[in-house]
């Protein structure tokens, strides 16, 4: 045969491949061409125009086919004890057009055996511009790699929070002596704890590789404990093919220190109250601010290049002003004419003035409204002198303390005896007037309780300041009080709600978790037992009975809850009908014990309430917290409740005391349940078929459909556990209709496609047979998939069908008048009877696997097999023997009659391609 052709597959006869890996190999890259090496007999094959692809275009057959042996020489010694379909795979390096320009060409292969004849099957392609993409992209890396190094700007890469790489110049900024200083430490040990927020949130705005954040300024920390302020900017990048963080960072300490300066400078002229005028040595203005404009009417641009003079309204003699001092006082008038009391300070400055003029108009005119305000205040003022005695009081002040004023002016102060919050009498001394009058301190806001002479109290919100802080002690004083009597009353019924569950009166989670934590606090302290109580059956009584009456019981709970705990221990009420119990001092695990059977004694008498007598128990968690648990109180709680959800699920009315697995499992449930959500958002989950054979010929006559899910990070998640938390969840139906829709199309499919009438067995869940649209749902199924409903049928398991036998018939009933097939899955592990069987619309009996595993080693197996089957056949169902994993089983199973069988020894679940197509060789 002549060794060059263009016919790949005629090259591939002989080698026993998969015609389609010869397609996929061959179409893998443009332009390739295939080969042939035959160890047995040595001969050497390939497609025409190999000879110009390994750089020798028109060479003789021998030396082209010498040459390929060499090219691919090194795949020998490994290929020729390699089993048939390895992969093997090389690049070497050819002549090209020209010296400058060599060609690189790959070859992929993939071993054969043919049984007669070993050899390599293979295509050769040119990757030369693949190569010198790769080496240009590195090129580029190592210029952008020295541009970073010698930039003078600090750089820095981190990483999952740690530094990866520094420039030359990050060492120099932060005043480091070696990279081994910086590397692999926490990029927050760089940065100011001020700073740590912001710098996190720029990272987490950062989302797409390529995305930089906007300028930012931080505060960093030198290695010498000195702060530097810089303006950086992060990029995301990656670092050895992971995500990571590039910052460029420019000190601007000194650019903000002269932007600061400029900007006080300014905003003195600009913000002052006082006029600031600057003029030339004749008077004439060159510089008028703000407070200028305000005090006097004059825009600034109407005022600048005009003589002072006008602008004020009186006659300004500068240098007559600096003779006598620099200060003086004079009448001015603004723009309107209004008369102005000003008081003028000037100072030479180059080769004019500066003038500060400050309005004194407003304050002459305080003080004599000063009074009027004082005297029509709700808020009582008192004026005392520095001897203590009272020089003033306004009407309020009069009617809070109930006394005229010639009790009150000219006495000396206080009036009456004072308590604080705690009700302890004050002592003179510790009177706040007195504090401020000796001290010159400000009182701010004290709550204190006054007695008035009619023996009322009052509760008075009480401030004193000195009138002049500048001056030596005694002071005069202000004192300002109001009455605080009403607000004090609501404020302490606020904070009694705030602490206490209002329905029970008990303590709330607030308390709850903060007589924990001061527990927890205490230095020396044995044992604290936290117990969390939940009721059973409660959304029984309030669904049935209504809230009026489940609010009664949780009363009478947390009654007797009270009442069956120590005098030191702490019963709140979380919410719902979730209670804790706080016991401090519990010597050990058994007197916990004893307290929680203790209380769920109590709990489990009869209610009566209405009338009725109602009965209720609970589920406890326990959890200890030993002297040297570091645990916080929120912990503590949250750990109870995975105990006490453990006690619910392992048959409620019982407690569980709290370990580390308990928190695990629930973790990981919770995760999963969420990732399952995520999951059946994205229709990520997917469906492998297990065939179903008859026997005993073990032709393939259907299919069960069932559940995988592969979870990115947690890997394959089993079934057994996904799908009781879809069960429990709303996900279950969700999951089904999905599910149900998916394998009626795929089965039409496949139906039609390989010329075969399988049957399809889809898992239906307890949840899907309450489904009151389930009927419409199946027949929709059916119906948009064209798949005939006889082809269908639903297992359901015992269990399942034992909860509610009547409603459970009902349902199997109307699938089957629609012509759907009922199977009872998993029988023999629930509690179903024959007259139970006998009763329920089913056509096929599934034997759990259970049964199966000790056939032909076990007589009670057989026994009990057998008999099921012939209960089965007796009431006309077909029998199904699940989990058949070897010939043994298959025997005893066509022996006694079973009627179909599934299991590994049959074959494994897999993809509807893998099934139908070995099912369609058959």
């Amino acid at each position: 045969m002549n060794p060059g052709t263009d016919d790949t597959a005629r090259l591939a006869v002989g080698t026993a491949l998969d015609p389609d890996f010869i397609i996929d190999l061959t179409l893998s890259v443009d332009a390739s061409l295939a080969w042939r090496i035959d160890f047995s007999d040595e001969s050497v094959r390939w497609n025409r125009g190999l000879d110009a692809l390994l750089g020798a275009p028109d060479l003789p057959e021998h030396e082209v086919r010498e040459r390929l042996r060499e090219a691919v020489s090194p795949m020998f010694p490994a290929a020729r004890n390699a089993p048939a379909g390895e992969d093997f795979e090389l690049e070497r390096r050819f002549p090209g057009p020209d010296d400058h320009h060599p060609r690189w060409v790959r070859f992929r292969a993939r071993t054969y055996d043919t049984g007669s004849s070993t050899g390599l099957f293979g295509v050769a392609s040119d990757v030369t511009e693949q190569r010198e993409a790769r080496q240009a992209l590195a090129d580029l890396a190592d210029r952008y790699r020295l541009l970073v190094d010698l930039s003078p700007e600090a750089i820095a890469v981190h990483q999952h929070g740690h530094v990866v790489y520094v420039n030359s110049a990050y060492l120099r900024f932060f005043r480091a002596s070696s990279t081994a200083e910086v590397l692999g430490r926490p990029i927050t040990d760089f940065v100011h704890p001020d700073s740590v927020p912001g710098l996190w949130s720029r990272i987490r705005s950062l989302t797409t590789p390529g995305a930089t954040s906007e300028p930012a300024e931080a505060v960093l920390l030198r290695f010498d404990g000195t702060t530097v302020t810089v303006e950086s900017v992060s990029v995301r990048t990656t670092w050895e093919g992971e995500p990571a963080y590039q910052v460029i960072m420019r000190d601007i300490t000194a650019q903000k220190a002269a932007d600061a300066a400029l900007r006080y400078q300014a905003a003195l002229v600009s913000h002052v109250t006082d006029a600031i005028i600057a003029t030339d040595s004749g008077g004439v203005v060159t510089s008028w601010n703000p407070a200028a404009e305000a005090i006097y009417g004059h825009p600034a641009g109407e005022a600048i290049g005009r003589d002072v003079s006008e602008l004020i309204g009186a006659r300004l003699d500068l240098d007559e002003v600096m003779r006598a001092g620099g200060v003086v006082r004079a009448m001015h008038r603004r723009k309107d004419g209004a008369k102005l009391t000003v008081r003028v300070s000037a100072a030479s400055m180059d080769t004019g003035y500066v003038l500060m003029c400050s309005d004194e108009t407003a304050q002459r005119r305080a003080e004599r409204y000063f009074a009027t305000v004082v005297a029509s205040l709700e808020e009582g003022v008192l004026v005392v002198t520095p001897d203590g005695r009272i020089e003033s009081a306004n009407p309020a002040a009069l009617g809070i303390l109930d006394l005229p004023s010639d009790e009150v002016v000219g006495r000396r102060a206080p009036l009456a005896a004072l308590f604080d919050e705690e009700g302890r009498a004050l002592r003179e001394e510790e009177y706040p007037l007195t504090v401020t009058r000796l001290s010159g301190t400000p009182q701010n806001s004290r709550l204190l309780r006054i007695r008035r002479g009619d023996g009322s109290d009052v509760w008075l919100s009480m401030s004193c300041r000195p009138l002049n802080p500048d001056s030596d002690p005694p002071h005069a004083v202000v004192t300002s009080f109001s009455d605080n009597t009403e607000r004090r009353t609501i404020a302490e019924r606020l904070k009694y709600d705030a602490t206490h569950d209002a329905l029970t009166g008990l303590a709330n989670r607030s308390v709850v978790v903060s007589v924990l934590a001061e527990a927890l606090g205490e230095s020396y302290r044995n044992e604290i037992a936290v117990l969390f109580i939940d009721l059973d059956k409660f959304k029984v009584i309030n669904d049935s009975l209504g809230h009026g009456v489940g609010d009664q019981v949780l009363r009478v709970v947390g009654r007797r809850l009270h009442g069956g705990v120590r005098a030191t221990d702490l019963v709140g009420r979380l919410g719902g009908d979730e209670f804790v119990v706080v016991s401090r001092d519990i010597a050990d695990a058994s007197e916990a014990r004893a307290l929680a059977t203790h209380l769920r004694a109590t709990l489990v008498e009869p209610i009566k309430l209405e009338g009725r007598e109602l009965h209720i128990d609970a589920s406890i968690g326990i959890v200890m917290a030993a002297p040297t648990d570091r645990r916080s109180a929120e912990d503590l709680i949250r750990d109870a409740d995975v105990a006490m959800y453990q006690a619910k699920t392992t048959g409620r009315g019982r407690y569980e005391f709290f370990d580390v697995t308990l928190r695990e499992r629930m973790q990981r449930r919770l995760r999963l349940e969420q990732e399952l959500r995520e999951a059946v958002r994205l229709n990520v989950l997917w469906v492998a078929y297990q065939p179903v054979v008859a026997l005993p010929g073990g032709e393939t006559v259907g299919v069960e459909a069932l559940l995988r899910w592969e979870q990115p990070h947690l890997g394959v998640v089993s079934p057994v556990e996904f799908i009781p938390l879809a069960e429990e969840s709303d996900l279950i139906s969700a999951i089904g209709i999905q599910t149900l829709r998916t394998t009626t199309v795929e089965m039409a499919w496949q139906r039609q496609l390989h010329g075969v009438d399988f049957d399809l067995a889809v898992n239906l869940s307890a949840r899907q047979l309450d489904d009151p649209d389930l009927l419409v749902t199946v027949q929709h199924a059916l119906h948009s998939a064209k798949l005939p409903p006889s082809a269908l049928c639903l297992e359901i398991t015992e269990s399942a069908l034992m909860r509610d036998p009547l409603l459970a018939a009902k349902k199997l009933d109307s699938l089957r008048s629609a012509g759907v097939r009922v199977a009872i899955d998993d029988f023999g592990t629930g509690y179903a009877s024959l007259s139970q069987l006998l009763r329920l619309p089913v056509d096929i009996l599934k034997i759990d696997q259970s049964f199966v595993a000790d056939l032909g080693e076990s007589p009670d197996a057989t026994g009990i097999v057998s008999g099921i089957i012939a209960m089965a056949h007796a009431v006309g169902l077909t029998v199904v023997a699940e989990g058949v994993e070897n010939e043994r089983q298959r025997d005893v199973l066509s022996r006694l009659g079973c009627d179909q069988a599934q299991g590994h020894f049959f074959g494994r679940p897999g993809s509807p391609a893998d099934i139908f197509y070995q099912s369609g060789q058959k």
